[in-house]
């Protein structure tokens, strides 16, 4: 397409996103103004003394509890730093100062529980240090985990007074945080360290001099997550002071992003360098503006306060929509302001952990990418420990089944979960067979090349809708809302707006088209 062309046609889709949002804020705020009395979850709030949509559990503890969060923040990181500094200390010295501050955190916010969490870390640490020799070793490391990945929440957490009345008077003593829920987080980092230990006692060879020259972080001198991953440590590094501050290293330990046993280990003894104190402060300040973001958006729309209501289900299609999409925009936020919060704080600790949101949900048009930029750490962690393991892209069609039945198991024991899982695999198995097809089809003239790319613009339409159908599914509506929503739809009044849905994804594919093109060229 000839540059004159792509610069009308791009404003043209700007002027059209542009409408659409228009439309989509103030049909919003009308939404919000007429039904507000019938939502619930809205609590008083601070802008314009208007009503604050605080409906979602999560997100109003962790705002709640934001102003302690930071202080134990700073005083947890000016320890660590300062006795780093003064005591000259190393790895292991380090283990031990943030097991003990972690120990301290997770007393507060488990009380007795954390007997639990240590008890069942130690019998996986013997496990590894037993078993990483044989050839049934991860067989052995995923039973166990997966076992108490489900038992913790069929049993809530194992009340103490199962274990007899002498130790009934420690459920007085839960603290003020369910740990099962936690340990979710625990499960994949004991994995993690199960499966580097395994690949250290093996002859795993990973090319690091080939990595460096390739890599542009690496060859100024600097080490890229993917190096500090997989490059092999040496045997001592899995010790049990190291592992154990991994598991519980504070602040990573609730939400994580998650980090790989081999990148956090090596980190301990050389901090990161990638970010400077200039970038961290950046990287703070916009975390700010991204609060505020947050805070004007659920104080003037309630998208989130009518998914819990149920309200959606007396709305028109179009406001369906509307509802439907503004639910998924909270939800990224939520997420980014959470993962970015502790991540942050980790960085100034001195650990680099990987980007959980890179980028953001109205930037991908594929299944594939959104996947690799929503909890972006846990799909690393999913490729390295689950898909590569499993055949990686030559059983790609048989590892999505598998892999997204165990995130949806790791999330939580329901039914609307596993329906999320597997409405997304079957979703992505038409988008690996387009993939592979034009991937295999080749751009001969310039109208091969608009043919091609329209044909991407529609099937990342497709996969929009797809992937709003399967999140609401997942997080909104329930399995059950299936055939409301489809009948919904297929009503005289749904067709217009399944109509208008389809034009907008595909102008806002591409949208995406031109932005992707104007970064590689930059």
């Amino acid at each position: 397409m000839k540059s004159s062309l792509k610069r009308w046609e791009f404003l043209l889709l700007s002027l059209y996103a542009f409408a659409f949002y228009i439309v989509i804020i103030c049909r919003s705020l009308q939404l919000s103004h007429e039904h507000f009395r019938r939502l619930s979850g809205l609590r008083r709030g601070w802008i314009t003394y208007r009503l604050n949509d605080l409906s979602d559990a999560q997100w109003r503890n962790f705002r709640g509890n934001l102003p302690v969060l930071t202080v134990v923040m700073a005083i947890f990181t000016m320890v660590a730093n300062t006795l780093k500094m003064k005591c000259s200390l190393k790895e292991r010295g380090m283990s031990i100062i943030w097991l003990f501050i972690s120990l301290c955190y997770l007393s507060y916010l488990h009380g007795a529980c954390i007997i639990f969490i240590l008890s069942i870390a130690s019998v996986n640490f013997l496990l590894v240090k037993i078993f990483a020799q044989y050839k049934y070793f991860l067989f052995v490391l995923w039973s166990f985990n997966i076992s108490f990945l489900l038992c913790n929440r069929i049993y809530e957490g194992y009340p103490f007074f199962i274990f007899g009345r002498r130790w009934a008077f420690l459920d007085n003593y839960r603290g003020t945080f369910r740990w099962h829920i936690c340990f979710n987080f625990v499960v994949l980092r004991m994995i993690s360290f199960g499966y580097d230990y395994y690949r250290a006692c093996r002859d795993y060879h990973f090319d690091e001099e080939k990595h460096i020259q390739r890599c542009h972080i690496c060859s100024s001198g600097k080490a890229c997550y993917f190096l500090l991953q997989e490059r092999r440590l040496p045997i001592k590094k899995f010790s049990f002071s190291v592992y154990m501050c991994y598991l519980v290293y504070a602040p990573l330990y609730i939400a994580g992003p998650i980090i790989s046993f081999n990148a956090f280990a090596s980190q301990l003894d050389m901090p990161q360098k990638n970010v400077s104190v200039g970038q961290m402060a950046w990287y703070g300040l916009r975390w700010v503006l991204s609060l505020f973001l947050m805070e004007v958006m659920t104080h003037f729309f309630y998208y989130n306060a009518f998914s819990i209501s149920g309200l959606w289900k007396q709305l028109s299609p179009l406001e369906v929509f509307i509802i439907g999409y503004g639910v998924l925009n909270f939800m990224w936020l939520k997420f980014f302001l959470i993962w970015r919060y502790f991540r942050f704080w980790s960085l100034t600790a001195g650990i680099e952990a990987p980007e959980n949101m890179p980028k953001c949900i109205n930037n991908c048009y594929d299944l594939e990418s959104f996947w690799k930029n929503w909890h972006a750490s846990f799909n690393k962690w999913l490729v390295r420990y689950m898909y590569i393991p499993l055949g990686g892209s030559q059983k790609k069609l048989l590892n999505v089944w598998i892999i997204f039945t165990f995130v949806a198991l790791w999330h939580d024991l329901e039914w609307k979960l596993i329906s999320w899982a597997w409405l997304t695999c079957l979703f992505f198995i038409p988008e690996i067979v387009v993939k592979s097809a034009a991937n295999a089809y080749q751009v001969k003239n310039a109208f091969g090349e608009f043919v091609h790319r329209e044909l991407r613009a529609i099937s990342g339409a497709i996969t929009i809708t797809c992937l709003m159908v399967a999140n609401l599914v997942g997080y909104v509506i329930g399995p059950s809302g299936i055939n409301w929503l489809v009948s919904r739809f297929l009503q005289k009044d749904g067709w217009p707006v399944l109509g208008g849905m389809f034009i907008t994804f595909y102008v806002g594919t591409k949208l995406m088209f031109h932005i992707h093109e104007a970064r590689h060229k930059r």
